[in-house]
């Protein structure tokens, strides 16, 4: 029910399709951990995952085609419009890519349970187990995410929220090779992330009390509606944004992002920083457009702040690191603070919808790229497992020029170089932050692009310009999954970069009506 309405339980099902079916799926996936012969989990699992994400990708589709509700489902909880579809299908694809490269059992531990370098390991391994507990937890997470970013109240998202993230705390720790690493990331992913839930629910309790409700849309009627209670409104509001903003990686809450990326598995942090990146970003328009729309004139100068701060760390932090993975994750951070610009444009409702819409665009070009580098990583290998270490991929162009030049082709996207998906992306969310009046913060963010291309064209030199070492890193053969990431990634991100009217089409369609409040 929803202000006095009540939807049919089928069209509410049919709404809610999507989310069913994953759930679902990752219900199925722990009875086949619990009652399926070991031997032949594996080959269930990868099937029905992979089943699962298009059957929810295909009736996502089939809830934009067939028309968006004006009133949220499930009481109200979940708001089924035109950003969460589109949100919903990004994470749903995003998830699908990424299954593939967790398909590839060099990543992922024998046995999670023993000891790093203990006998029951080497007995894991020796016996050829596999960790496929792996795809239920994914898509546990995969549900949290569909959750979490279309939550129209805040019980609802910080329930997302947590399901999202506690799969994710478990896949960090299962690389196979250096495991302490990826141990300690877990580890601290989870007591930081735990902190940042904390934060979240604080806050809300506090915007409860002064609303008197958990409703996006009753908080956003209550600010004009309530008077003598701004200081719970305040704070909570603060704590809300330190929970949000960690996930997104912003600073000064990003000192997580270097560590967990480095340790975990590489195949999860791809499905990390692309599909949370988007999860969370719908739940921080949610909350700060629809739920404190009202409040912008207190909360824009702190973003302003923060956004500032994102990409200026990002950028210049990224130049100091000398792995490959933490590289990455410090760009990701940087590509958090360029997002932010366009969550700070706001204003009439125009300009919302191509804020809106520039967010969407970006999320696309930047997810399907980020796996696509991230799935290059996994290829470049030495005696340790993966070559992490930038020097190991010197003279890597001369080793492997078709790989090396993906790996470019990937970085000049992430510095939006035109011809590419991230030049159209960046050129999206500055527009719109410019229409919004936050030229100077488009001014930093031309700056911190900049700064940002030092280090990826660092990283091109190092590849196409230098000599390879006699004792370099091999190339793996690829698995299918692999290369499909790859090559998807690839036409992705050249399609994007050269004829990205469809998606922008699309993603128009989908903020025209702007968030149900």
């Amino acid at each position: 029910m929803n202000n006095g309405t009540i939807q049919a339980p089928t069209i509410e099902y049919a709404l809610l399709s999507p989310m069913l079916i994953v759930f679902g799926a990752a219900i199925i996936g722990v009875l086949i951990e619990a009652f399926a012969p070991r031997y032949l989990r594996k080959s269930i699992h990868m099937p029905l995952t992979l089943l699962a994400l298009l059957g929810a990708f295909a009736t996502t589709v089939l809830g934009a085609v067939n028309g968006l509700p004006t009133s949220a489902a499930a009481m109200g909880a979940i708001a089924v419009d035109g950003p969460s579809l589109f949100i919903w299908g990004i994470i749903l694809i995003l998830a699908f890519v990424s299954v593939l490269l967790i398909n590839d059992d060099e990543q992922f531990v024998a046995q999670a349970a023993a000891v790093p370098g203990s006998p029951d390991e080497e007995e894991a391994v020796r016996g050829g187990y596999a960790q496929t507990e792996v795809y239920p937890l994914l898509l546990f997470a995969v549900g949290g995410m569909l959750l979490f970013a279309s939550a129209n109240d805040l019980l609802a998202m910080f329930v997302g929220l947590e399901v999202m993230s506690l799969p994710l705390y478990l896949l960090c720790g299962l690389a196979r090779r250096r495991r302490l690493l990826s141990q300690e990331a877990s580890v601290k992913y989870f007591l930081l992330g735990a902190f940042s839930s904390a934060f979240f629910l604080y806050g809300m309790a506090l915007v409860y009390g002064y609303a008197g409700t958990v409703s996006l849309k009753g908080i956003g009627d209550a600010l004009g509606a309530v008077s003598g209670q701004e200081t719970l409104l305040l704070i909570g509001t603060a704590m809300l944004g330190v929970g949000l903003l960690f996930k997104i990686g912003a600073a000064p809450f990003q000192a997580w992002k270097p560590d967990v990326y480095q340790g975990a598995p590489t195949a999860v942090t791809a499905l990390m920083a692309s599909t949370v990146l988007v999860a969370a970003f719908g739940a921080v328009l949610r909350v700060f457009w629809v739920a404190l729309g009202g409040l912008e004139w207190n909360w824009q100068p702190v973003m302003w702040g923060v956004a500032i701060l994102t990409m200026v760390v990002g950028a210049i932090l990224a130049i100091t690191q000398t792995d490959i993975k933490r590289m990455l994750a410090y760009s990701s951070v940087a590509h958090a603070g360029f997002l932010l610009t366009g969550v700070i444009a706001t204003g009439a409702a125009a300009q919302n919808s191509k804020a809106l819409s520039g967010i969407l665009f970006y999320l696309v070009a930047y997810g399907f790229t980020t796996v696509g580098a991230f799935a290059v990583v996994t290829m470049v290998r030495d005696a340790g497992g993966e070559a992490g270490h930038l020097s190991r991929w010197a003279g890597l162009g001369k080793r492997s020029p078709f790989l090396a030049g993906v790996f470019a082709f990937f970085l000049l996207a992430f510095a939006g170089i035109p011809l590419t998906s991230g030049f159209f992306g960046k050129y999206a969310v500055f527009a719109a932050a410019v229409s919004g009046g936050a030229v100077p913060l488009v001014i930093v963010g031309v700056v911190s692009s900049a700064i940002a291309a030092f280090f990826y064209v660092r990283v091109i030199v190092l590849m196409f310009f230098n000599d390879p070492a006699a004792d370099g890193p091999t190339i793996a053969v690829p698995t299918v999954g692999t290369s499909a990431v790859v090559a998807l990634a690839a036409a992705a991100t050249v399609v994007l970069g050269v004829f990205p009217q469809p998606v922008l089409d699309l993603a128009d369609q989908a903020a025209s009506a702007l968030f149900i409040r």
